[in-house]
C-alpha cells in the first residue's frame, strides 16, 4: 500500500508502507516455516509460489481426511477475521502519514526560504565592503608610504643618538683623561662597553665596527697611561725580580706611598680589563681558559721580552739540543717571583673581590712563553730521535717541577698536552720501542746479564732476578714513570700496549736462550733464566693489583680499546671491568707455561741423574737382610749412599741458584717424583724379609727425609706412599697376617653384597695409612716373605 503527496515543484512523492506485523494465523505462519527441496536444500519463502504455500497449509492442516472438511467453516471464519485485523492496522498506519510528512516539508521549505534571504543580504554586505575598499585603497597606500616614511627616519634617529652617545662617550673619556680622573674615564669606557653589548644581535655592521674601533681606541690609551704608570712602580719596586731575592720586597723610602700608588694601579687596570671585556665575554668557550689578568700580563712583558731575546733567533742559549735552558730559567723565574707576587699582588687583588691567583697568574704567563717554544721544537725534532728523546725527558721533568715545587693546579694545562698531538705522540711511542728494543739487546749480551746484583745480599736476593731481568722491569717501571701524568686514558693505554709488546718479546727472548742452555738444565744459567721468567711473572702480578693500571683496566672496557682487549669474549671484558681479572692475564699465562716447562725440565733431568745413582739401591738383596734383633746398630745401606749425596748436593745446588718461591716448588716436585721412584721402582719389584723391610725404612725416615726436613717441618708428608709402604712392610707377623684376612674379607664382601661395614680404610688409617689404597695394601703384603701365603 502506497501514499501519493507532491513537493513544492509538483514531483510526485511516493511512500511505501512497511507489512504490520502478523497475527497469528496458520496461513501467514506457512510463509514463515521452512521448506527444504528434493535435494534437502531450504528453500526461500519469496521463492515459493502462493499456490505450493496454500497446497501445504491445506496438507497441514486439512490433510487427506475428508471428515476433516467440516473444519472448513471455521478456518474460513479464522482467515477473515484475521484479514480484517490486517486491513485495519494498514488504515491506521496511512491515515497518520501524511501530517507528519506535512509538517516536514513546511519546515523545509522555511528553511529554504531563509536560506535564500541570508544569501541575498551577504551578496549585498560584500559588494558593498568590496566598494569601500576599492574606495579606501588610494587611502591605505598614502598611509603605507608615511608609515614607512616615519619608520626610516625613526631608524635613522636611533642610528644617529646612538653615533651621538658614542661621540658623548668618547668625548667624556678625552676630557677625563685630560682632567686625570681615570676613574671616570673607565667608567665612560664601561658604559660603551655595555652598548656594544647592546649591538651584539644588531644587523648595523658599519655602527658595530666604529663603535669598537672607539672602544679598543681608548682602552688602548687608558692601558697605555696605566701601563707608564704600573711599569714606574714596578721599577721602583725592583720587578722583574730575576736572581732570589735576598732583601725584604719593601722600599725603604716613600714605601707607603708606593704601595698606594700600585694597590691604585692595579685596581684600575682590573676594572678597565673588565669593563671592556664584558661584551666579548659572550664569545668565550667554556673550554678555553680565560685571558690573563691585565696587570699581570703588564708584569710578564720585560720577562717575555728576556725569554724570546735569549731563546729565539741565532742565540747560542736558543739551541735544540739543550731545552733544558729555557726549561730551567722559566722554572727559576717562578720561584723567584713567588714571594714578591705573594706579598705584593695577591692582597691587592683579594681586596679587589677577585677570586684570581697572582702567583698561577704568573706561571700560566709564563707557561704560554714555554708552550709556544716547545711546540715548535717538538716540530723541528721529529726526524731525531735522540733530541726527541733528551725534549721529552725535559719536559716531563719540568711539568713534574711545576706541579709539586709551583704548586700549579692540576685543572690547569701544563705542557704534556703538547705531547698528545698525533705526529707528537706516535713519535714518542716509536722512540720509545726502539729504544728499549735497543737496550733488550744489550742487556741480553752484557757480561754480567745473568748474574744478580744482590748475590753477596741475601736479605735483598730473595727472588735473584738476573741483572737482565731486573734492568727489563726497571725499563717498564721507567716508562710508566714517563707515561703516568699524560692526562689522556686513551694515550696511556697506547703505552700500556706497547709495554705489553715489549714483555712478550722479553719472552720470546728469554725461550731462545733457554733453549740453547736445555742441554745442561741444572746450569746456573739455565737456573738464571728461570729466576727471570718467575720475577717477571711476580712484578706484573703485582702490577696487576696496582692502582694505577687498575685505572687503565677501567679505561680500557669504558673506551672499548680493541689493542689492549684484542679478541677477548664477552666474559673476559666483563671479569675486567668488575676488576676480577687484570691486563696482563695473557701475559702471565704465556709466563706460566714457560716456567712450568722449564721447572719440569729441571726436574726431570736431576730425576735422571738421580736414578742413575738409585740403581744399586734397586738392586739390594732385600730378601737377605738379617732382621733388626740381629744387627747391633742400623746404617745407612752402602747402595743408598751415591743416591743420598746426589739428592743432598742437589737440593743444596737449588737452594743457592733458584729463588726461594721457585726453589719450594723444585723441592717438592722432586720429592714428588721421588716417592713415585722409590715406591715403583725400589718397593714393588722386591720382596722384602722383615730385616729388609726395617732397613728400608731406616733408610728413609733416617736418611732420606731428613734432607728435605731442612726446608719443612714434616718431610714425610711429601713421601706418602714411601713412608706408608713401609709401616705396612714392617708390621708384625700376626698383625700383617689379620690385616691381610681383613683386606681379602672386605674385598670378598664388596663383591658379593656391595656393602662394606666397616670399611677397610678405617682399619687402614689407625695403621696410619691414607694414601694407599686396599689393593695396594694387599700387593705389598705379598712382597713380605715372612707372611705364610
Amino acid at each position: 500500500m502506497s501514499a501519493c503527496l507532491r513537493d513544492t515543484a509538483g514531483r510526485e512523492i511516493v511512500f511505501k508502507k512497511k507489512s504490520p506485523e502478523r497475527t497469528t494465523g496458520k496461513l501467514t505462519d506457512a510463509f514463515s516455516t521452512p521448506v527444504y527441496n528434493q535435494d534437502g536444500k531450504s528453500v526461500s519463502p519469496d521463492s515459493r509460489t502462493l499456490q505450493d504455500v496454500v497446497v501445504d497449509f491445506l496438507e497441514k492442516d486439512v490433510g487427506g481426511d475428508l471428515k476433516s472438511l467440516k473444519n472448513v467453516g471455521n478456518l474460513l471464519k479464522k482467515l477473515m477475521e484475521e484479514n480484517s485485523v490486517l486491513e485495519d492496522q494498514v488504515l491506521s498506519v496511512s491515515s497518520s502519514v501524511p501530517p507528519k510528512v506535512s509538517a516536514a516539508l513546511s519546515a523545509a521549505e522555511e528553511a529554504r526560504c531563509s536560506l535564500e534571504n541570508l544569501q541575498k543580504r551577504e551578496r549585498l554586505i560584500s559588494n558593498t565592503l568590496h566598494q569601500h575598499l576599492q574606495g579606501a585603497q588610494p587611502w591605505m597606500d598614502n598611509l603605507s608610504q608615511t608609515l614607512n616614511h616615519v619608520d626610516t627616519i625613526e631608524r635613522h634617529m636611533k642610528y644617529l643618538r646612538c653615533l651621538q652617545h658614542i661621540e658623548e662617550l668618547s668625548a667624556a673619556v678625552q676630557q677625563c683623561l685630560m682632567t686625570s680622573s681615570v676613574w671616570e674615564a673607565i667608567r665612560a669606557v664601561d658604559a660603551m662597553a655595555a652598548l656594544d653589548a647592546g649591538l651584539n644581535q644588531s644587523q648595523c655592521s658599519h655602527l658595530q665596527d666604529f663603535l669598537r674601533e672607539t672602544l679598543h681606541f681608548w682602552h688602548k690609551i687608558i692601558k697605555d697611561r696605566l701601563t707608564i704608570d704600573f711599569e714606574k712602580v714596578l721599577t721602583q719596586l725592583h720587578w722583574p725580580i730575576l736572581s732570589p731575592p735576598t732583601q725584604s720586597l719593601t722600599p725603604t723610602t716613600n714605601g707607603q706611598e708606593i704601595n698606594s700608588q700600585l694597590e691604585l694601579l692595579v685596581t684600575q687596570l682590573l676594572a678597565l680589563q673588565t669593563s671592556y671585556l664584558s661584551p666579548q665575554a659572550l664569545f668565550f668557550s667554556v673550554d678555553i681558559s680565560p685571558p690573563l689578568c691585565l696587570p699581570i700580563q703588564i708584569m710578564l712583558q720585560p720577562l717575555s721580552k728576556r725569554f724570546r731575546y735569549h731563546f729565539y733567533g741565532n742565540r747560542q742559549t736558543n739551541s735544540l739540543s739543550k731545552p733544558e735552558w729555557y726549561l730551567t730559567q722559566v722554572l727559576m723565574w717562578m720561584g723567584n717571583s713567588a714571594t714578591f707576587m705573594e706579598e705584593k699582588i695577591q692582597p691587592i687583588l683579594d681586596r679587589a673581590g677577585t677570586a684570581i691567583s697572582a702567583r698561577v697568574e704568573l706561571c700560566r704567563g709564563l707557561l704560554s712563553l714555554v708552550q709556544d717554544k716547545v711546540a715548535i721544537d717538538a716540530s723541528r725534532l721529529l726526524y731525531d730521535d735522540v733530541l726527541f728523546c733528551h725534549l721529552v725527558e725535559e719536559v716531563l721533568q719540568f711539568e713534574k717541577e711545576l706541579r709539586s715545587n709551583q704548586s700549579y693546579p692540576a685543572v690547569l694545562p701544563g705542557l704534556l698536552h703538547l705531547l698528545l698531538e698525533d705526529t707528537v705522540l706516535q713519535k714518542w711511542l716509536t722512540v720509545e720501542r726502539k729504544m728499549a728494543v735497543e737496550k733488550m739487546d744489550a742487556m741480553l749480551s752484557a757480561e754480567g746479564a745473568w748474574s744478580s746484583q744482590y748475590k753477596d745480599i741475601s736479605d735483598m736476593d730473595e727472588l735473584k732476578a738476573p741483572d737482565c731481568a731486573e734492568t727489563f722491569m726497571t725499563l717498564l717501571q721507567v716508562i710508566t714513570e714517563r707515561y703516568r701524568g699524560l692526562p689522556c686514558p686513551s694515550a696511556q693505554l697506547k703505552f700500556l700496549g706497547l709495554q705489553r709488546e715489549l714483555v712478550d718479546d722479553f719472552r720470546i727472548r728469554l725461550t731462545q736462550v733457554m733453549k740453547e742452555e736445555s742441554r745442561c738444565p741444572l746450569g746456573a744459567r739455565y737456573c738464571a733464566i728461570l729466576n727471570a721468567v718467575n720475577y717477571i711473572s711476580t712484578i706484573l702480578g703485582d702490577w696487576g693489583d696496582n692502582v694505577f693500571f687498575l685505572q687503565l683496566q677501567q679505561a680500557a672496557v669504558s673506551l672499548g680499546e680493541e689493542a689492549i682487549l684484542g679478541d677477548l669474549g664477552v666474559m673476559e671484558v666483563g671479569r675486567l671491568a668488575s676488576l676480577e681479572g687484570s691486563l696482563f692475564e695473557g701475559l702471565l699465562a704465556l709466563l706460566d707455561r714457560l716456567k712450568g716447562d722449564m721447572m719440569g725440565r729441571l726436574l726431570e733431568w736431576t730425576m735422571r741423574e738421580i736414578t742413575e745413582k738409585t740403581k744399586p739401591y734397586c738392586q739390594d738383596r732385600w730378601l737377605s737382610l738379617p732382621s733388626q734383633q740381629d744387627q747391633s746398630t742400623m746404617t745407612l745401606s752402602s747402595s743408598a749412599c751415591p743416591m743420598m749425596l746426589c739428592v743432598r748436593d742437589r737440593l743444596l745446588n737449588l737452594n743457592q741458584v733458584l729463588s726461594l718461591s721457585l726453589f719450594q716448588l723444585a723441592w717438592q716436585g722432586l720429592a714428588e717424583r721421588l716417592d713415585n721412584f722409590l715406591y715403583q721402582d725400589v718397593i714393588l719389584c722386591n720382596h722384602f724379609s722383615d730385616g729388609g723391610a726395617a732397613q728400608l725404612q731406616f733408610d728413609m725416615t733416617r736418611n732420606l727425609f731428613p734432607l728435605f726436613g731442612h726446608y719443612c717441618k714434616r718431610p714425610e708428608n711429601f713421601f706418602k706412599h714411601v713412608k706408608e709402604a713401609c709401616i705396612i712392610l714392617c708390621l708384625n707377623v700376626g698383625s700383617a697376617i689379620l690385616l691381610r684376612d681383613l683386606l681379602k674379607d672386605s674385598e670378598e664382601t664388596r663383591d658379593v653384597a656391595g656393602i662394606q661395614d666397616p670399611p677397610p680404610e678405617s682399619a687402614l688409617n689407625e695403621l696410619g695409612v691414607y694414601c694407599l689404597a686396599p689393593c695396594d695394601v694387599l700387593i705389598l703384603l705379598k712382597l713380605r716373605a715372612s707372611l705364610p701365603q
